[in-house]
């Protein structure tokens, strides 16, 4: 995909409105001398911008609208280092809602659709993301927030929720609690828009099993408006974005240079139109690839694919590189076990350890499974790992995002 002349008279814009504000992102920019561009070959010359970056400027630092037109501000829901604060404009707000109707809309949700939102509201963007743009639909909201298992089904039966909005981890625990407490034929659940988490095929075949539901992929990130910014469409795995919004590119994570369409690399987002911090070129470390050609379902934007990884989720053990993705993979490829595992790596006797816990019922030969699992993943990755089986249910639910990796050799 290249930049349009349309697309580079946007980014002339936010460029001049960066400079001119003098925020920590314009300066950057008059510091190297860029007031402008000519051509896609001027536009891959930009430089990037950084997560480290934007905590650079915290707390305001990236405001590039005046101060009386900034309505909100948000920020990243790391749990680590310096907090990312992006400041909205009105304008910046109901962009954000015309792009996360239009997802709903993708999907085919409806204004008769009662839509339950279970992610977080307040500084995250994720809850108040899913509301602004149901309420921009015309759709009724059901503005649960997370937890509160109980009340979320009661309320679910109660006000006939048809589509529910959550994580993937969240989704996964409601269809095990609905079936234990076997009230799904009181369920009126049609769709799912799951987003906030990358998920294994696996899981989302669970959930579209037990729940019964059709499952929409949503992509989004904070420094980006937030969940709302892609989804896919019926039947399909690859998610269409805004490109009158946004311009996306795929990178070499190495490298930095575009790579092909079709070609797996790193999200590289420029937005178009945002008011209140313009991005030009963020990296966003996510991996996926242009999906090219038209989609069937007549839609004339981009695609890319589902959200593959992410380029620092590696991990280094016993000087092998492995990705946690590698592990679904295996783990995948196993009937006889859940979609939840947890992958522990420890550092004992002077040597790293990596331990993969995994469901399964009681009706398999434990022993055997865990030695055919550990066989593929030494296989797949280069060395044995310690696979232990424990019953189903047993593995941590998470309301939020379930940490599937805990590395125990920096503790």
């Amino acid at each position: 995909m290249q930049i349009s002349e349309k697309q580079i008279e946007l980014v002339n814009d936010r460029i001049q409105a960066l400079v001119k504000a003098g925020s920590f992102y314009g300066k950057k920019l008059k510091e190297a001398g860029i007031t402008g561009i000519h051509s896609a070959e001027d536009f891959e010359k930009l430089p990037f911008s950084e997560k480290s970056d934007l905590r650079e400027a915290y707390p305001l630092g990236l405001m590039t609208a005046p101060e009386e037109e900034i309505v909100r501000i948000h920020s990243s829901s790391g749990t680590t280092g310096t907090p990312v604060i992006i400041p909205y404009t009105a304008k910046d707000v109901d962009d954000w809602a015309i792009m996360f109707k239009r997802c709903y809309e993708t999907a085919g949700i409806t204004n008769m659709d009662r839509i339950q939102i279970t992610p977080g509201y307040g500084l995250w963007t994720a809850g108040i993301g899913f509301q602004n743009g149901a309420e921009k639909l015309g759709a009724m909201v059901i503005p649960m927030g997370p937890g509160n298992t109980d009340k979320q089904l009661q309320m679910m039966q109660d006000m006939k929720s048809t589509v529910l909005c959550s994580t993937s981890s969240y989704a996964l625990l409601l269809a095990e609690e609905i079936e234990k407490r076997g009230i799904k034929d009181k369920i009126h659940l049609k769709k799912g828009v799951i987003g906030s988490e990358r998920w294994s095929d696996k899981m989302r075949e669970r959930i579209h099993n037990e729940l019964g539901i059709e499952l929409f992929d949503i992509y989004g990130l904070t420094e980006i408006y937030g969940p709302g910014i892609g989804i896919n469409c019926p039947g399909e795995t690859a998610m269409h974005y805004w490109d009158d919004f946004l311009y996306l590119e795929i990178i070499d994570p190495a490298t930095g240079k575009n790579v092909p369409d079709g070609e797996i690399g790193e999200i590289v987002i420029t937005t178009l139109v945002k008011e209140g911090a313009p991005l030009i070129r963020y990296r966003t470390h996510d991996l996926s690839r242009i999906v090219p050609g038209k989609c069937k379902c007549g839609r004339c934007y981009p695609r890319i694919d589902v959200i593959m990884g992410r380029t620092d989720d590696m991990m280094k053990i016993k000087g092998v590189n492995v990705f946690p993705s590698q592990i679904e993979e295996v783990i995948g490829s196993f009937d006889e076990i859940s979609s939840e595992y947890q992958i522990r790596i420890s550092h004992l006797d002077g040597k790293d350890t990596m331990r993969i816990y995994v469901e399964a019922s009681g009706d398999h030969d434990w022993a055997s499974l865990s030695s055919r699992i550990a066989e593929k993943v030494k296989s797949r990755i280069g060395f044995t790992p310690i696979v232990k089986i424990v019953e189903i249910g047993v593995l941590p639910r998470s309301m939020k995002k379930t940490a599937r990796v805990i590395d125990e050799r920096y503790d």
